[in-house]
């Protein structure tokens, strides 16, 4: 299986989740997303305006920004800067909601939360193949700690992504919790599939997401 296969795959998917059940979806995915935010204490968040079929994190920015310091995308060439989020937003390319540009530059944050498409079985990120947070990423000086959104799961336990793909340190869909940590092991589902099983780190007491992988 290619990357751009599984995209395919993916967006396949995430287009046809129901409508009726999203706004169940986005909620369970926000309260796991506030909680993490708050164990981790993170004081400086780069987040993203959602667009189309992403988890609306709206109400979660609203939250944050009481008493962190938020940041979104800002379009900048093939890639983006983080400007810090101010009001009224303004609608740009591909459908995207900006702040007002800043000429100062930001390149330290503590996290990042970004959507994904899809990621595979080293957590990398499949995005919609323009490779703007591929290009992003090395311009900051410290790798922040990374969230991965996702509305459903949708991952391949093969390493389809390249190594300059951005790597989440875990992934929240509306089941569960993913991260980077692994054990040898596995988990044998009703059909007699056997899959790797990963746990979260201590500090993240969360279900695991064992749906079904590529």
């Amino acid at each position: 299986m290619s990357k751009s296969d599984f995209r395919t795959d993916c967006l396949k998917r995430l287009k046809g989740l129901s409508p009726s059940t999203k706004n169940y979806r986005d909620a369970k995915i926000r309260s796991t997303l506030e909680t993490i935010l708050k164990k981790l204490d993170a004081q400086k968040i780069l987040a993203f305006w959602p667009m189309g079929f992403e988890v609306d994190i709206r109400k979660s920015i609203k939250i944050l920004r009481r008493e962190k310091e938020v940041y979104l995308p800002f379009m900048d060439g093939v890639s983006f800067k983080m400007v810090p989020l101010r009001y009224p937003l303004e609608r740009k390319a591909f459908g995207i909601y900006e702040p007002r540009d800043s000429y100062r530059k930001y390149n330290l944050i503590d996290v990042a939360i970004v959507p994904v498409v899809g990621v595979d079985g080293s957590l990398r990120r499949v995005g919609f193949g323009k490779g703007m947070y591929d290009r992003f990423f090395p311009t900051l000086k410290t790798k922040p700690f990374t969230i991965f959104i996702q509305s459903c799961a949708c991952r391949t336990m093969k390493h389809v992504c390249d190594d300059y793909d951005v790597q989440g340190d875990l992934l929240i869909t509306s089941h569960g919790v993913q991260s980077m940590r692994k054990t040898n092991v596995k988990r044998t589902s009703r059909r007699g599939w056997n899959r790797p099983r990963q746990r979260v780190g201590r500090i993240f007491n969360f279900k695991k997401d064992y749906r079904r992988t590529f």
